[in-house]
This record gives C-alpha cells, structure tokens and sequence, in this order.
C-alpha cells in the first residue's frame, strides 16, 4: 500500500491527465513584468498560502516561527492544500481535490474563497501543480494564477501578490538543476505570470523563487563537496517507507530551506543569524540542519532573493 507522500508525488503528476478547453503556448509569451520593489512591510504579516503538499504544513510553520525570531511577533497563517492540486481545481468548489481532508486537517484550514474575498491577508502566495508543462497544457495556469490574483486585489487593493516558484521531481540531478534554471524564465514568468503582468488593472504581482534556491543550495554543496550533516541535494528530500528517495516532498532540512526563501522575499530581511532549530506545525522539534549547514542556506538564499528581479526587493540585472 502507498504511503501518504507517493499518492501525494502520484496527485502532482497525475492531474496532467485532466483535459479541459486550455491552451498551450508553444513559445514564452513576451509582457513587461510588473513587479517593481516595494518597500517591506511596517508590521508582521497575515499570510494566505494557496497550494499543494509542496506548500505542505511544515513549511509555512516554520515561516511563522522564523518571523517571530526576526522581531515580527504578530506574524499569522491559513492556508488550502491538496495533492497535487491545480489553481484551477482551487477555483471550482465542485471540483474533487486529491488529498482536501488529510491536507486540510489543521487548524490553520481556511476554505480558499472565504479566505481570499475576507480581505483578511496582507500576503497571498499562490503556487501551482507540477509538473509544470501539462499544469500550462491541460489546467490553463495563468488564467487561474489571474482569477486568484484578481479576487485577491479585489477583496484588498494593497494586497501583496506572490508566485511561490516550486520545482519538478529530481529524477536526474543535471536535468533537474537545468530546469530550475530556465523554467523561471520559460514557464513561469512565460506562462503562469503572463497574463497578470499584462493585465495594467491587476497591479504588481511578485514571486518568490525557492525553485532557483534549491539549484543554487546544490551547487554550493557540490563546490564545497559537502558540508556537516548534508553530503548533497538528496539530503534535502523526504524518503519513503521503502527508504527510497521521495524525488519531490522536501524533509525538514528542505522545508526550512524554503520557509526562508520565504521570509526574506515577504519582509526583505537578510536570513543570517535567523534560528534554525524549530518545530514541525504538530508542535514536534523539527530535524535541524548543523550550524554549518544552517549558515550556507543563510547565505544562499540572501544572495539568490537579492539577485532575482521580481520579488520586490532591490535586485541586480537578469530574469
């Protein structure tokens, strides 16, 4: 019988299958990005995470406990999940969501359009289901990137809207690290960000680019052939019952890599320093990377956030 994170890896490659009237592009589409810096936020944020196990629990927990660490005491989260769950099964409440009653089974559930049109949130961060071609194929991501969006701003004109740029499964390490490299540039700002970039009306729309920290983190771990407690990449991933490599699902190490790509996007804050022994969302200590490898995630994810136009801080030239 398969555990609960291969019908979580099955739920993100399978909904491929779903057909409706979608389009797909056969090259990026060219838009002027809206995304210009923004000044961070004056106070602790209300954050809405929109997504699927790759959002999972842990994660934004672990965001929680790092702003509260960075002096934003009043920091607070609900979310929606599935597996594997499109932005467009989100949309439809007629839609069966892979997953709704296990990934929702917290008490930081809030049904996505409740949540949304209470103009509650000072952040929403919307993300997408892997794989990411047939998410484009087959479940028209930038449409329902925008419909999200849109009901987003319209609830609250200052929202801030946020892409959470994710990753595809690590089947083959060169073809994986390839892909977080490009695919911002192809799909996700060509597709999935380019219909609310066009839109004048919607406002700025940013992202946060944990897909190019993963590639980045890797390659300092090679460069440096490993650091205490992580020998590479695959340190970063859950494994399954079996022992087997879960190619997709981050573990604890993995999730507090992203939890700070996080923080650093939403309140423009450098991460050195920043604790890195926390708790899982069920309250129950969190397998903590060593110091040493604590301080080049740190390092890795201020250096990436800093270089990446589009998430609203100050960044250097480059998509």
């Amino acid at each position: 019988m398969k555990n609960i994170a291969a019908l979580a890896l099955a739920g993100l490659l399978v909904l491929a299958g779903i057909v409706g009237g979608v389009h797909w592009f056969t090259r990026p589409a060219t838009v002027t990005p809206n995304a210009p810096d923004m000044p961070p936020p004056a106070t602790a944020l209300q954050v809405y995470h929109l997504g699927h196990s790759l959002v999972g629990r842990d994660m934004p927990a672990m965001l929680a406990q790092l702003a509260q660490a960075g002096g934003e005491s009043g920091h607070a989260y609900d979310s929606q999940l599935g597996w594997g769950t499109s932005l467009r099964a989100h949309w439809y409440p007629d839609v069966e969501i892979g997953g709704f009653e296990a990934e929702n089974d917290h008490p930081r559930f809030r049904p996505a359009h409740e949540a949304i049109a209470s103009g509650a949130y000072d952040a929403v961060i919307l993300t997408e289901m892997v794989e990411l071609r047939d998410a484009i194929r087959y479940h028209d991501s930038g449409e329902y990137f925008h419909q999200w969006a849109s009901a987003a701003r319209r609830a609250r004109p200052d929202v801030r809207l946020y892409l959470y740029e994710t990753w595809h499964p690590r089947e083959n390490r060169e073809t994986w690290l390839n892909r977080l490299e490009t695919d911002p540039a192809e799909l996700w700002k060509g597709h999935v960000l380019a219909p609310s970039w066009a839109d004048e009306g919607l406002g700025p729309v940013h992202l946060i680019p944990a897909g190019r920290v993963l590639a980045a983190f890797s390659r300092a771990l090679e460069a440096r052939g490993g650091v205490e407690g992580l020998a590479d990449e695959t340190g970063l991933f859950a494994r399954l019952e079996d022992g087997a490599l879960d190619t997709i699902h981050l573990n604890d190490l993995g999730n507090y890599l992203v939890a700070l790509t996080h923080y650093a996007v939403l309140y423009h804050r450098p991460v050195e320093g920043l604790p890195h022994a926390l708790l899982r969302a069920d309250g129950t200590p969190a397998d903590a990377p060593s110091a040493e490898a604590a301080l080049l995630m740190q390092q890795v994810v201020w250096d990436v956030v800093r270089e990446t136009p589009f998430t609203g801080l100050a960044s250097g030239p480059g998509a």
